[in-house]
């Protein structure tokens, strides 16, 4: 049987692109995944007061991806609850299950996907992400037909039972979903290091629930192929160095030139990026399905998800029909 795949966009904006473009961008790669037939679902992720990325508004993004498409399951990867009530996010997601029954996700995260000062700016009170546990319940009762507060239901929502996902990239995250029944996704994206103690403590903890009786883990990854090893490697070797000027743009604010970022890579901030890139399959055909094979075992996962990092949107496309023929 073939392995599941499945594929996370950031709704990267490259540098000089108008944001309208790059939000284009994703909506056709969703339809091109869609049209594959080979993906799972499709998140993105809420992230606020980044230039390079366009998914801030999910559930907004999320509700034109399900409308270009027609099969595949779209969904958050993650909404981060803390920033959000959670009746908002039931509304929110109960509409858009309405619209497209059995196809959407509710990935949820604990993180503001932020920093402190864009925190303030969202009006959120800092300690929120200490009543996340509870924050999932509540959501989880808005979105059943048994609501956890007194005569306060979610309209939509109720009875849509949309299915729910922790996303974490560390132990506490990985003992919720144990304790709450839910599949869980590791961040192994960019926060590689604990991936494997979570997902152990996970499937030994792992408590069955009415959405899912058995764990089921997600563990994601960066892919980049192209058709020969040459334009894959120089494909890492950008993505590489757009980590770089990412990362020295969220510490000092204002944008590298390409001889600073070259710098960079031979400091801490090299390093940091290399190592947040850890686990990211760069090759041809072959050697990606080699990777995903070896990645899957290490990680005990069930299903891959995958970040599509090549530059491009034609790059990316070819991305999706390489990953496409992997069995």
């Amino acid at each position: 049987m073939s392995q599941r795949l499945s594929l996370l966009d950031l709704a990267t904006i490259r540098r000089d692109q108008p944001v309208a473009e790059a939000l284009r961008d994703s909506i056709r790669l969703a339809q091109k995944a869609d049209s594959l037939g080979r993906f799972e679902r499709l998140w993105f992720a809420e992230h606020h007061n980044m230039p390079r990325i366009a998914s801030a508004a999910t559930s907004v993004l999320i509700g034109q991806v399900l409308a270009a498409t027609e099969q595949i399951r779209v969904g958050s990867g993650g909404v981060m609850l803390p920033n959000h009530s959670p009746l908002v996010i039931a509304e929110q997601f109960g509409t858009l299950a309405e619209l497209y029954p059995d196809r959407v996700d509710l990935g949820l995260g604990r993180a503001p996907g932020t920093d402190q000062v864009t925190l303030r700016a969202l009006r959120r009170d800092p300690r929120a992400a200490d009543q996340f546990p509870s924050d999932v319940q509540e959501l989880q009762g808005y979105l059943s037909d048994e609501t956890l507060v007194p005569t306060i239901n979610a309209y939509p929502g109720r009875g849509t039972n949309v299915p729910l996902y922790i996303l974490g990239s560390s132990l506490f995250g990985a003992q919720l979903a144990a304790a709450l029944g839910l599949p869980y996704a590791f961040a192994s994206h960019f926060a590689p290091d604990a991936l494997v103690p979570a997902v152990a403590a996970y499937r030994e903890r792992f408590q069955p629930s009415a959405q899912l009786a058995e764990p089921y883990v997600i563990a994601a990854l960066n892919v980049i192929s192209a058709d020969d090893n040459d334009t894959a490697q120089g494909l890492y070797d950008s993505q590489l160095r757009s980590r770089v000027r990412m990362l020295a743009t969220r510490v000092g604010g204002a944008s590298l030139s390409d001889e600073q970022v070259e710098a960079a890579l031979a400091g801490p901030v090299g390093h940091q990026a290399r190592h947040m890139l850890q686990y990211t399959a760069v090759g041809t055909r072959d050697e990606v399905a080699r990777y995903l094979e070896e990645f899957r075992a290490h990680a005990s996962a069930d299903e891959l998800m995958v970040t599509n990092a090549a530059g491009t949107l034609e790059q990316r496309e070819r991305t999706l029909e390489i990953l496409a023929s992997i069995d």
